[in-house]
């Protein structure tokens, strides 16, 4: 494998609509060392498609047939999160590397039986926002010491996401027993790059709320019944001991979404800023400071929607890096686990309406 390049094969690459065909197809496209080389979906019209959309060298309407493929060395599993626990413990069993979009499953037990699965196989978590540039040369900032000891931090993080209003394909999002909400999708890349930038939050005291009880599904005029926070206002404290706090909350207009993260320190402060209707997890960043630092280098990529394929390149870029070195650099599984553990502890705070403690 070292000797040739990396063959992914991808389940969810529809080539309508999917976040599949907005990051990680064009993440893959000009990637040294790595090709698409198949793409599954649910039925054999929509991955006959895919493959021809994407320029796939193969296709399969049952992803299992391709996770057992001689020819495919990494599995990406980019579909609804209540469908990862089955396909990536197929794909680990097959000995194959393995990269699944964020949460890893729906809940904690789920992420942690996976995470044991793991043999020596590389894996790969959609968390992707800890990689972009402008968040890797904020931490370098950080690092230098030159705006001194962090002391706290604000977030605002809002999404298109999660309103009073979606097509019934994400009526999951409504649903308790999905795993895939506000907290574990838009919390969980939030707190993300809170831990990437100032290292991990050992206390949580949170509060959600559902804004939007009803919902309306755009496409069959039905109502759901939200079951899920559409708002959550989290207050933490990190390990080094700077105080955070992260306001989020969905169902923004596209205009309107924006992501910003300021940290203050005793010396200075820098700011990192977002426009993205994705949110934090998609699009470049841009960051600011009131001392001098070196520009973040320039995004390898530009692809899909509003460049949602920036942070996913680096996934990539990293993982195809560690299979090929042998190492194993890439957030992988265990960094799911965490903060499949974090995004717990936020719910409980919330839901007991007491701070909690968190250990590594």
């Amino acid at each position: 494998m070292t000797q040739k390049e990396i063959r992914v094969g991808i389940v969810g690459a529809n080539a309508d609509v999917s976040w599949a065909k907005v990051s990680h197809v064009p993440a893959i496209k000009g990637l040294p060392g790595a090709r698409l080389a198949a793409v599954a979906t649910r039925n054999e019209q929509s991955a006959r498609q895919a493959a021809e959309a994407f320029g796939a060298d193969r296709w399969f309407s049952d992803p299992y047939a391709m996770i057992r493929d001689d020819r495919i060395d990494v599995v990406t599993v980019a579909v609804n999160v209540p469908a990862h626990r089955d396909l990536v413990l197929a794909a680990l069993d097959a000995g194959k590397a393995v990269y699944c979009e964020a949460p890893l499953g729906r809940t904690v037990s789920e992420a942690e039986e996976m995470a044991r699965a793991v043999r020596s196989q590389h894996t790969a978590i959609g968390l992707q926002g800890q990689l972009n540039p402008s968040v890797r040369r904020a931490a370098q900032l950080l690092s230098s010491g030159k705006i001194g000891r962090p002391l706290n931090a604000r977030v605002v993080s809002t999404t298109v996401g999660f309103g009073p209003e979606m097509p019934s394909t994400h009526d999951l999002f409504n649903r308790a027993s999905s795993g895939a909400n506000l907290l574990t999708i838009t919390g969980g890349h939030t707190l993300d790059a809170v831990e990437a930038l100032l290292g991990q939050i050992i206390e949580v005291d949170a509060r959600t709320g559902i804004v939007w009880p009803a919902v309306k599904l755009t496409d069959t005029g039905e109502e759901r019944m939200r079951e899920t926070a559409d708002h959550v206002d989290v207050l933490g404290k990190t390990r080094s001991g700077a105080v955070i706090t992260a306001h989020i909350h969905g169902g923004a207009a596209p205009e309107d979404a924006r992501f910003s993260f300021e940290i203050k320190g005793s010396e200075g402060w820098l700011s990192l800023t977002s426009n993205h209707p994705y949110g934090f997890q998609a699009g470049d960043l841009e960051l600011r400071s009131n001392v001098a630092f070196e520009a973040p280098e320039q995004a390898a990529v530009s692809g899909g929607f509003m460049g949602a394929a920036i942070n996913v390149r680096t996934v990539y870029a990293h993982l195809v890096r560690d299979i090929r070195e042998g190492t194993y650099n890439t957030p992988g599984f265990e960094h799911a686990v965490r903060n499949a553990r974090l995004i717990e502890a936020v719910r409980r705070a919330a839901e007991r309406g007491e701070r909690q403690s968190l250990t590594t």
